[in-house]
């Protein structure tokens, strides 16, 4: 079975190897500060995951980059080539800076840091959802209500084995292609986040979302338009 790396332990690191123990995906989690401040975390989440060093996570069959942008930028590159990278980065100026490519709508997100990470497989996913809704709204193939992401690649072998991790972790996925279309994913779009929210069914355990299919969510990025980034403050 494919194994999966994450570099990166916050919310969507977190919510994606959540989604690795329930699937039975052997699973490699590390974030900057080492496996010792993972033991917890590991405990917690179950026997599929271990924690490792950047590069232990790196050297699996398939990595999840889920760090901030400003720190993808600056990731060695080099560790990762070869490998299907899935980025989940999104452009926050408030915490990334002013980035005067992104601000002038001249290229994408994506596309910047598939250029940055050089030699990998990239693909874009995981970047329009909030991280709790990765886990209430995974199903089994097959389920009438199961729900759909976004991938964007500009590497077809890539995109199908991502589409394929997405399928074993529960989810189906759309693809986005060529990544100079991510845009339609991104920040402040209304394909990100909104499509899963569910205001009207919040529970005392926080289960506020709602299973957006393939072809809802296809149609939502088909209408979606290209926002003002350079005018984005957050």
């Amino acid at each position: 079975m494919t194994t999966l790396g994450i570099i990166g332990s916050g919310h969507i690191g977190t919510a994606v190897a959540t989604l690795a123990q329930r699937a039975g995906v052997q699973t490699v989690l590390a974030n900057s500060r080492g496996p010792e401040s993972l033991t917890d975390k590991v405990a917690e989440l179950g026997d599929q995951i271990s924690a490792g060093t950047v590069a232990e996570a790196a050297a699996q069959d398939i990595v999840v980059l889920t760090i901030p942008l400003v720190a993808t930028r600056e990731f060695p590159a080099e560790i990762l080539a070869g490998k299907v990278v899935i980025d989940t980065s999104n452009y926050y100026p408030s915490r990334d800076g002013r980035i005067p490519e992104l601000d002038s709508n001249q290229t994408t997100v994506s596309e910047l840091l598939s250029a940055h990470l050089v030699g990998s497989r990239y693909v874009k996913g995981f970047n329009n959802i909030a991280a709790r809704h990765l886990p209430q709204l995974a199903r089994p193939a097959g389920a009438a209500d199961r729900s759909a992401l976004p991938l964007g690649s500009d590497d077809p072998e890539a995109l199908a084995q991502a589409t394929a991790l997405l399928d074993t972790l529960g989810w189906d996925a759309v693809p986005v292609t060529p990544l100079a279309e991510t845009w339609r994913v991104e920040t402040d779009t209304i394909a990100y986040t909104a499509p899963y929210f569910d205001p009207d069914t919040t529970d005392a355990g926080g289960e506020d979302s709602r299973p957006v299919s393939a072809e809802s969510l296809r149609e939502t990025i088909a209408a979606a338009t290209r926002v003002d980034t350079g005018a984005r403050t957050v």
